[in-house]
């Protein structure tokens, strides 16, 4: 680990029981420096009980001599080896309360335009059991009918961008698996931003559209000429003028 249990009660116990710098006792805990210096001032952890570092295995009393000597020291932290791996335990997502009756809502959201995210993504966006979501994706849940889908992102149990992280995981996946994907689900698997760039109208199959096309053109060919319109017939080509002349010289 690289700060000590309880930083912020360890700093207390620091500041008030050594004469080590506020940058050595920053470095040591994990804190910012103008932060050790509200402890000392009593603005920050106000009421806050110290916690000894050296009482509980977590510093040696001869490094505390040495930074006091030296304020350039750094402190070093004592090893823990029942601390090693600590930080890196997984668990399922914490929901607050006041949040935990919104995750069917957006359990169906997600389960109805994203399709392709597994029962295990969905789990780790919105901090849920896969139970609760083979329920919903299965529509038996017993308030089924009342839920409503609501984007998980804008009830704020998941960030964007671990939306599209678990959406550009699953394009991967199912690439991989060889799986055809079709237009619309191509523009459910790509992110937010990409998504907007994609073209939304609809693209005619090539064989179909020539054929169109060469129909076309041929029911132009084989219409004839629409005289229907009056000043369109009475409008008629005029032939040249040495056909004018000889008229003339006829009626002469």
């Amino acid at each position: 680990m690289s700060k000590p249990l309880m930083s912020k009660a360890t700093a207390v116990w620091l500041v008030d029981n050594t004469t080590l710098t506020f940058r050595q006792v920053a470095e040591f805990c994990g804190m910012h420096e103008l932060e050790v210096q509200g402890i000392a001032d009593g603005d920050v952890a106000t009421g806050v009980k110290g916690f000894d570092p050296v009482g509980n295995n977590q510093l040696d009393a001869i490094e505390i001599e040495r930074g006091q000597k030296d304020p350039l020291y750094k402190l070093k932290l004592k090893f823990n080896a029942s601390a090693v791996g600590e930080e890196k335990r997984r668990g399922p997502r914490y929901t607050p309360l006041s949040k935990r009756q919104d995750r069917p809502a957006s359990i169906l959201w997600l389960v109805k335009f994203h399709p392709e995210l597994s029962d295990g993504a969905i789990g780790k966006l919105v901090g849920t059991t896969k139970p609760t979501i083979a329920a919903i994706r299965e529509r038996t849940h017993w308030n089924i009918n009342n839920i409503t889908a609501i984007d998980p992102v804008a009830l704020g149990l998941c960030k964007q961008s671990e939306l599209d992280t678990a959406v550009q995981a699953a394009v991967r996946k199912k690439a991989a698996e060889g799986g055809v994907m079709s237009d619309d689900e191509r523009r459910k698997l790509v992110s937010t931003e990409q998504s907007l760039g994609m073209d939304t109208e609809a693209k005619m199959p090539s064989g179909l559209g020539a054929g169109l096309a060469q129909f076309t053109r041929e029911e132009q060919e084989e219409k004839p000429a629409d005289f229907s319109d009056a000043d369109s017939f009475f409008n008629l080509p005029h032939g040249d003028d040495d056909d004018e002349d000889e008229d003339d010289d006829i009626r002469r």
